[in-house]
């Protein structure tokens, strides 16, 4: 008897939470005494609803790769666990064929290579990309989508895995949070990236980064590039082409100067985190903004590129 039959049988007459535990244990049982999940680092993150959704896709990859497709019965029987207020789960090939949709089951066994949000972004393609950035351990994707059975679609970051069923299938399974906190990881994923494809592509980097639908730009987040002589080729806002933003002069509420000073310090470092402070309109007072800022080289030439985000609010 295969461990899946074993967990059906206990199925029929166990209830869905203890049926869980009960796959689980066999789960660990057949890998040995080290945990599944020793080789998650999860220390990136500074939010707790970003820890838990990455633990639950990555749980959700250790099934499938010691089960494989028959796995899928196993979610199906268990939709009250993959389909919550919180997150659901999917599955694909590589080829962005649905398999399993714990939160739209009308998508299964469609193509959704060419799927795209309401901003035009193509979500399954910025996936598969995702995947293949190893400065993207956790192929983070963000992007806008409707929630089930809600009317408007709302901001949302998902994370993925990719997954080798035990008869060679090459899948990838994810899930997302809706309306997410914005952890200084996004940022860092997508800034190093910018870094990899300049020293890769040169000046054609610069193009593809200021895309909007490119996975540089996302939410209130967008990669920026400068040099040192203050020549912008990327600015952190959306600009009019009147308007000169002189960076070294630019100044927070406080009276720091953002830039001049993250610049000064990457004399000595190749990268370097910037806390500033901005008003906020739904906040009165004062609210902290992080900058990630990093030396580059294009061309034979140094070059900056940043991303601004969030940090935690106080309560």
């Amino acid at each position: 008897m295969t461990m899946s039959d074993q967990y059906n049988v206990h199925r029929r007459v166990l209830p869905p939470f203890a049926t869980r535990l009960l796959f689980i244990l066999l789960l660990q049982l057949t890998a040995g005494c080290a945990s599944r999940f020793d080789d998650l680092d999860l220390s990136a993150y500074q939010y707790r609803d970003t820890r838990n959704l990455v633990t639950f896709v990555y749980d959700a990859r250790h099934i499938l790769e010691q089960e494989g497709l028959s796995a899928l019965d196993y979610f199906r029987a268990n939709d009250d666990h993959y389909a919550t207020e919180e997150h659901y789960l999917y599955i694909y090939d590589l080829q962005a064929n649905n398999l399993y949709h714990a939160g739209m089951p009308s998508l299964e066994g469609r193509n959704l290579l060419d799927v795209t949000d309401i901003n035009g972004k193509q979500i399954s393609r910025l996936i598969l990309e995702a995947l293949d950035d190893p400065e993207n351990p956790h192929g983070w994707v963000h992007y806008s989508w409707w929630a089930p059975g809600s009317f408007y679609p709302v901001p949302k970051s998902s994370c993925h895995f990719r997954v080798t069923t035990p008869d060679g299938k090459e899948l990838f399974v994810g899930a997302g949070m809706d309306y997410p906190h914005e952890e200084k990881e996004f940022i860092r994923i997508v800034v190093d990236g910018a870094d990899r494809l300049v020293r890769q592509k040169g000046r054609e980097a610069i193009a593809i980064m200021s895309d909007p639908l490119s996975s540089y730009n996302y939410r209130d987040v967008r990669v920026f590039a400068f040099h040192p002589d203050g020549e912008l080729l990327i600015s952190p806002v959306v600009q009019d082409s009147l308007l000169q933003i002189r960076l070294f002069e630019c100044a927070d509420e406080v009276g720091h100067h953002p830039f001049a000073n993250a610049v000064k310090r990457l004399a000595s470092q190749d990268r370097v985190w910037e806390v500033f402070m901005v008003k906020n309109r739904y906040q009165r007072g004062l609210v902290k903004k992080c900058m990630y800022l990093r030396k580059s080289e294009m061309s034979g030439r140094t070059l900056y590129i940043g991303a601004i985000t969030d940090l935690p609010q106080p309560p």
